[in-house]
């Protein structure tokens, strides 16, 4: 049965990739990206003109302008892939003054998904990128009041997002199914040749996961849970997202951020 798929990030690596495996299966697969010109090429790449959608995710009014864009034109959305991402980045501060590791990697999807919860059915999927490097979230830090280096911010935002990942399965019981996934570390992505300044292992490895997180029976119960890639199974994120003082801490401050900054823009 054909679903309609969000994949957001799917101008290029692994979000490409998996957008094409989607689309070839027969699913209505919807690409997002930051660049209207790499959209178009990445639309040619997957073929069948599937929908496009542009949106800056280090600004968090453009989720409210993306969500809009994207409810016009459907009132389902069976599975969200939540893929964007940013390790290194020539300016590290928004020009709302936070810190654009966790606002790409972590506080945008939180936005895009809570936003789309009302037209994604109980039988749907959000499946968030996670990673094998996590690190303590340091809360000053995702509230823009202190600079981190690149991997130290690129881990806590994906502690972040594993974090909230769980916590919205606990919200939702019901569904749909929250998933956190590792696709695998050093694929051959931009963001591993960036960070590492190595070629990287075959992206077709976290396409797959990817896939099967989205639409596979193994993953149906997997709520609130999170996948390792590298291990071939799930695991325990760092125990910082079994501390649950530290996860309520984290997700208020998340919410208080999100909503002090909307307001600054104009929205509700």
């Amino acid at each position: 049965m054909s679903k309609t798929i969000l994949i957001t990030g799917a101008t290029d690596g692994i979000g490409l990739l998996t957008a094409k495996s989607l689309a070839q299966e027969g699913h209505s697969v919807l690409l997002h990206g930051r660049s209207a010109a790499k959209l178009e090429a990445a639309a040619k790449d997957v073929g069948g003109a599937p929908e496009t959608y542009c949106a800056d995710l280090s600004r968090l009014d453009a989720v409210d302008a993306l969500v809009e864009e994207i409810r016009a034109h459907h009132n389902r959305i069976d599975v969200l892939i939540n893929n964007a991402g940013v390790l290194k980045t020539g300016e590290a501060r928004t020009s709302e003054g936070l810190d654009i590791r966790f606002v790409v990697n972590t506080l945008a999807p939180y936005l895009l998904t809570q936003q789309l919860l009302p037209i994604i059915p109980k039988d749907g999927r959000v499946v968030n990128l996670s990673s094998a490097a996590q690190a303590p979230v340091d809360i000053d830090a995702m509230r823009g009041k202190r600079a981190l280096g690149h991997m130290e911010a690129y881990a806590q935002s994906k502690l972040a997002i594993t974090i909230w990942t769980q916590e919205q399965a606990r919200a939702n019981p019901d569904g749909p199914a929250f998933i956190a996934v590792n696709p695998g570390s050093l694929l051959a992505s931009k963001m591993v040749k960036e960070g590492f300044g190595i070629a990287g292992n075959d992206l077709s490895i976290g396409a797959d996961i990817l896939r099967r997180a989205a639409l596979s029976d193994d993953f149906a119960g997997a709520t609130g849970r999170y996948y390792d890639n590298d291990a071939g199974q799930f695991a325990s994120p760092h125990q910082e997202a079994a501390n649950a003082a530290k996860v309520a801490e984290i997700v208020t401050a998340m919410e208080n951020i999100i909503s002090a900054r909307l307001k600054e823009n104009g929205h509700d």
